[in-house]
């Protein structure tokens, strides 16, 4: 035979037990003295055993052998019973937006931006994951993310925003600008710097090597600024330690590049699109 056991009734034996009689615990309860007395029967007649004896001369209880065992079981229900309950009106867990973010991006800047969206939205959970433009656009694809910040050449495909990137030649205290072939100081391949930066100085007809490779924006900054190579950076990355190089010192500025926020083929959920909005109303580059 199988129980089905009704949590009230099981509350109401308890209470039985701990106020010691019928009288108090139908007062723990918030029910009358003779519904308590039927739903101990019930419980009783559910179960097919007795489970509290009474004496009728003082009025307490006392438990039977069955009575005994039940009452272990039914502390634990209720304790589960409570439990669940009070995990069900909790707040339901964050949902989480994963984001994708250049390697590039100062780390300053970006620990700003997240702070104040987490202050603007504590029931959303913010995972982000660096990377070159390449391989944001692969997890993009792969549905791994669902919104990514890219640095890219301006216009190259949809975005939900984008804004413009200047961009500057700078090289150290120790001139090198003049050095054949041209030392750089730069990012991993799949950066739109380091593209930029070969291209526009093969365009000139001079040679280059690479001086210095960093997958850090700090790193190239300090190689820079320690006079291991030049570098094209964008204009907030420039620190007072760097020297801006012109076309008189034989580099012609660049066009600007850009910053876009993209999605992936799937469908923003709300809080993706909330981060989204966030990211348009807070980033200015």
């Amino acid at each position: 035979m199988s129980y089905g056991f009704d949590l009230d009734l099981l509350r109401t034996f308890a209470a039985v037990i701990d106020c010691g009689g019928f009288t108090k615990a139908a007062e723990r309860v918030h029910l009358t003295q003779s519904t308590v007395s039927q739903q101990v029967k019930k419980l009783e007649a559910n179960l097919g055993h007795t489970l509290l004896l009474r004496d009728k001369s003082t009025g307490g209880v006392q438990t039977t052998e069955a009575g005994e065992l039940l009452l272990s079981y039914a502390r634990r229900l209720l304790l589960t019973a409570d439990e669940a309950s009070e995990a069900m009106r909790k707040p339901a867990a964050p949902k989480t937006v994963r984001l994708g973010v250049p390697e590039d991006f100062a780390g300053r800047r970006l620990i700003d931006l997240l702070s104040g969206f987490s202050a603007a939205s504590p029931h959303i959970r913010l995972d982000t994951v660096s990377g070159w433009s390449t391989e944001l656009r692969r997890l993009l694809d792969a549905g791994e993310i669902d919104l990514a910040l890219i640095k890219r050449e301006p216009g190259d495909g949809a975005a939900l925003a984008s804004w413009s990137e200047e961009l500057i030649w700078v090289e150290g205290g120790q001139p090198s600008a003049g050095s054949d072939p041209v030392p750089l100081a730069v990012f991993p391949v799949g950066c739109i710097y380091r593209d930029r930066a070969i291209r526009a100085i093969e365009r000139s007809g001079r040679r280059w090597r690479i001086a210095y490779t960093s997958q850090g924006l700090m790193g190239v900054q300090a190689a820079v600024a320690s006079g291991l190579g030049i570098s094209l950076l964008p204009s907030d990355a420039v620190l007072p330690e760097h020297r801006p190089l012109s076309a008189g010192d034989g580099f012609e500025p660049q066009p600007n590049s850009e910053l876009a926020l993209v999605k992936g083929r799937t469908r923003l959920s709300a809080e993706a699109k909330f981060l989204g909005e966030f990211l348009v109303g807070n980033l200015a580059p």
